[in-house]
């Protein structure tokens, strides 16, 4: 079974983005959304609500310009919408685990912990899909000009370890549409005018 993915990122209230990022919601299986759909949290609900009357589920996450709290909110009233921070979804043999918010740390232990959790809970057969809002360290997806690699080394050592089979990150728009294969992990930046991705 082949599923078909729209994933996109940093929306920031582009509404310019948004008439092809819907065009492009017909024609996938899943959307997902890697945060930073506002601009410091305003119109997240307004956006997100549009991609609910697709009517397929779009798993979401938290960027940095979205707190928790407003997530749970929407999710309690979009039955389309699933907020997956610290939590996992699955379909047929896709399992899909997300961590929201920050983008800053090359070190989250927090992630470590949670992960580990996630990782007893697979089945022989389940291939696992990462969504986070930061990139790992180390690769195009989180290297900035005179800056260095500013990813989480966290996420780059349970690539290495776990070999997902896809890692979606967001977060530093300098490199939107940036992709890169770390062993068996494609890891991909969709940006805000996502990317369709076939697993």
């Amino acid at each position: 079974m082949f599923m078909r993915i729209l994933a996109f990122t940093d929306t920031h209230v582009k509404k310019k983005a948004l008439p092809g990022l819907l065009k492009k919601a017909n024609d996938a299986d899943l959307l997902i959304g890697g945060g930073d759909f506002s601009d410091w949290g305003e119109d997240t609900e307004s956006i997100l609500a549009k991609f609910n009357k697709i009517n397929k589920p779009l798993l979401v996450i938290h960027g940095n310009h979205e707190d928790k709290e407003m997530m749970y909110k929407i999710e309690e009233k979009y039955n389309n919408i699933i907020f997956l921070h610290k939590k996992s979804y699955q379909i047929g043999k896709y399992v899909f685990f997300g961590y929201g918010g920050g983008g800053f740390s090359q070190k989250d232990k927090n992630f470590e912990r949670v992960s580990q959790k996630f990782l007893k809970s697979l089945k022989k057969g389940d291939i696992v899909v990462m969504l986070s809002h930061g990139p790992p360290h180390g690769t195009k997806l989180d290297n900035l000009e005179g800056m260095g690699y500013t990813g989480c080394k966290s996420f780059t050592d349970f690539i290495k370890k776990n070999e997902p089979v896809l890692w979606i990150c967001g977060h530093i728009h300098e490199n939107f549409g940036e992709m890169e294969v770390i062993g068996r992990t494609v890891v991909v930046n969709p940006g805000p005018d996502g990317k369709m991705i076939e697993v």
